[in-house]
């Protein structure tokens, strides 16, 4: 490690707040899924950013949109109308089936309002008496890190010494559609759910789940929200990974990769009853809907279509998976995935990912641990068949390697 990278490094744990742990290393550019540090090595990028940078890293047609807007005009609030955005709202609309549309920033800001819409959508239209709306969630979620947010998750990490937290939400497992039709009750509003649980670990539900949990939230005038923020827009090799079983969301939330990595985007999509309920002054977001968010997420949903990164997604996606299932390690427990949304989990025995993920690091992969005992890995949907076969070499030559 060179003494300048160890400087970058004294000094944000001088100053920042230690609430990261990140790989040892300082990047400095980007192109496509490639990264390079400040000592100019280069290294495959197999996490894009959590998802954001799915359209690959500095995108020159998304670059391109987002300059000229900020020559132009970048903010106004939503005290005034800018000329971007109703051209946002139809094309994202267009692309999502999507009849009302919500814009904010982050993915947890879009999870927090799409949590008030329900609620309102409950008292106001299904008639669930004041202050009793119950929404469902699923164990190991992860929908951000707001307080709302954490005040269901069963993760203590994120929860010890941070309440109280607020009531309103009943947690059930993952995958198990008997307990939603049990936790079910005349004041439920909505099921809260990832269609893939990302953050704890890729967990994939059993087939034909998704499609009971619909029937249900239909049969008992429940809306069914999936958030969407990691495996929407091509991660999984559909535009939206509810495609996978045919099925259609109530209300859908977007972020991470709707604006390519550039800038903070997300939305609440949803049907007319949800967003319908909303009035001047009930919501709202300075930042949301600004003219230069628009305009670069216009450009990212643009390019994700016209370049064919969705089916490239999961074309390399499905050689990807089958080139790490065929990897023989005694270290690997399972690996799963879909599209290019994929985790290689190991035994306990192995040791911690982590030291995996810095070895990989030795061999120009960058990729992240999570729940201690998993690898993410999930590049850039530009990604090309020589490079997942460079990436598959580099995996072997780890996942093998004796740590002793």
């Amino acid at each position: 490690m060179s003494s300048s990278v160890i400087d970058f490094l004294a000094t944000e744990a001088r100053f920042g707040a230690r609430n990261y742990e990140p790989i040892g290393v300082v990047l400095s550019r980007g192109e496509g899924v490639w990264v390079w540090d400040t000592d100019g090595n280069r290294y495959l990028d197999c996490l894009s950013a959590y998802s954001a940078v799915s359209q690959g890293h500095c995108h020159p047609k998304i670059l391109a949109a987002m300059v000229e807007q900020a020559h132009r005009l970048t903010l106004t609030s939503r005290a005034f109308h800018n000329d971007q955005l109703a051209p946002f709202y139809e094309e994202i609309a267009a692309l999502t089936g999507s009849h009302k549309v919500l814009p904010m920033n982050s993915g947890a800001e879009a999870v927090e309002s799409a949590i008030k819409s329900v609620r309102k959508w409950g008292y106001e239209v299904k008639g669930v008496p004041d202050g009793q709306a119950e929404i469902i969630v699923c164990a190991d979620n992860f929908h951000g890190r707001t307080l709302g947010v954490i005040g269901f998750s069963t993760d203590p990490e994120t929860r010890t010494h941070f309440g109280p937290f607020a009531p309103g939400f009943k947690i059930i497992p993952f995958g198990d559609a008997a307990a939603l039709e049990a936790a079910i009750t005349q004041n439920t509003v909505a099921f809260l759910v990832e269609p893939i649980q990302g953050e704890a670990g890729v967990i994939i539900p059993p087939v034909g789940y998704f499609a009971r949990v619909r029937e249900l939230c239909t049969a008992n005038n429940v809306m069914l929200v999936l958030d969407e923020i990691q495996t929407g827009l091509g991660r999984t090799g559909k535009l939206l990974a509810e495609q996978h079983e045919g099925i259609e969301a109530d209300v859908t939330l977007l972020g991470k990769a709707l604006s390519g990595g550039f800038y903070p985007v997300s939305a609440v999509l949803s049907n007319n009853e949800v967003l319908g309920t909303l009035r001047p002054g009930q919501h709202g977001s300075t930042f949301g809907g600004n003219p230069l968010a628009c305009a670069v997420a216009r450009a990212a949903m643009r390019v994700l279509v016209e370049e064919g990164m969705i089916e490239n997604a999961a074309r390399l996606g499905a050689r990807l998976l089958e080139g790490l299932k065929d990897i023989r390690a005694n270290t690997i427990r399972d690996v799963r995935g879909r599209g290019l949304m994929l985790a290689v989990e190991l035994h306990p025995e192995a040791g911690p990912a982590r030291r995996y993920c810095e070895a990989l690091q030795g061999k120009g992969i960058l990729a992240k641990d999570t729940h201690g005992h998993t690898i993410r890995i999930a590049p850039p949907l530009v990604i090309t068949s020589d490079e997942v076969d460079w990436a598959l070499e580099q995996f072997a030559a780890t996942l093998t390697q004796d740590f002793a």
